[in-house]
């Protein structure tokens, strides 16, 4: 019994590790949520098979062995004889009730693996950001915390809610499953919601007919390209934050993918101009000119959603970002 386990076992923990290498290294496109859920599940029956077979039957055994070696001791004392010492029995009793190492490796993550998957999985992921989109409101290198909850709480895997909560407004800065391939996780920042007309028109943006108010900020320096964008400050929904706009990047928007709900977008030379559909968001990058976002892929169905971005816990390269931002 205890071999075959064993055997079992490392065959699923070999299966589980190679998976997360090649999901890891980048030779499959992986599902981590997926993956923490398997985890979960698989120690889970490991866990409940200690609590209620395993370990029982281990106790069974010491208590059967001590029994055995009390009647032993007993009859050799009747006869004369010389006992064994108490400290070999607790160590053989100490030996039969250790668990095996495949429990320690299963039932014994099983807490820790079950508390990561609920706090990821229901109140708060951390992300790290990989591109330039969000710049200035996010930097290369920031990792941040994603509030699960805040726009409904949602089924792990299949993302499917079950209790609602907020609606996504105007201003967010959202974390969603980029819709051409779901297994990806993008951030933007909400910029329309359902029924909303969003035009984006020689870099002014309007919502409904009334452009987003925008003040002129100082020029922003951007380390990497060695050079300054011209940067402005946008308030919508109530929030404020900062834009960039490169003059040296034209208005129309190219190349333009077919997507779902295609008819509610033109696109003329002087940018685009959309209609909302119901259930879904038009989504934009704060760093206007260098962002993959609505304008080229379409909206953001609302079954996509993953929580809203509030605050970045950390930086290497600057602990000056550390803290929450609009």
């Amino acid at each position: 019994m205890q071999q075959t386990m064993g055997a079992i076992t490392a065959v699923i923990l070999a299966a589980f590790g190679a998976y997360a290498a090649a999901f890891f290294f980048g030779a499959i496109e992986g599902n981590f949520a997926l993956l923490l859920f398997l985890a979960t599940a698989v120690t889970g029956v490991y866990w409940l098979a200690e609590k209620f077979y395993f370990f029982p039957k281990r106790r069974r055994d010491a208590e059967r062995l001590v029994s055995t070696r009390n009647e032993r001791a007993a009859e050799l004392a009747r006869q004369g004889f010389a006992q064994s010492s108490d400290e070999d029995l607790s160590m053989a009793r100490h030996k039969l009730l250790a668990q095996p190492w495949w429990l320690d490796w299963t039932a014994g993550l099983f807490p820790v693996i079950l508390a990561v998957f609920v706090l990821r999985s229901f109140l708060f992921e951390p992300f790290k950001i990989p591109s330039g989109s969000m710049i200035p409101t996010l930097q290369v290198g920031d990792l941040i915390l994603v509030n699960k909850f805040h726009y409904g709480v949602r089924l792990p895997v299949i993302n499917t809610k079950v209790i609602a909560n907020n609606e996504p407004q105007r201003g967010d800065v959202m974390v969603f499953r980029y819709p051409p391939q779901p297994s990806l996780d993008y951030i933007k920042r909400v910029i329309g919601v359902p029924g909303d007309e969003v035009a984006y028109l020689n870099k002014r943006l309007t919502v409904n007919g009334q452009p987003v108010p925008r003040i002129n900020q100082p020029d922003y320096f951007d380390g990497e390209q060695m050079r300054y964008t011209k940067q402005f400050g946008e308030e919508l929904g109530g929030r404020r934050y900062n834009t960039l706009n490169d003059d040296m990047r034209p208005p129309f928007v190219s190349p333009i993918t077919d997507f779902a709900f295609r008819e509610n977008c033109r696109y003329p030379a002087e940018g685009v101009v959309c209609k909302v559909p119901p259930g879904h968001y038009f989504m934009m990058g704060d760093n206007r000119d260098n962002s993959l976002d609505s304008r080229f892929w379409g909206f953001v169905p609302e079954s996509n959603i993953v929580g809203k971005a509030f605050f970045v816990w950390m930086n290497f390269g600057d602990f000056g970002r550390i803290g929450s931002f609009e």
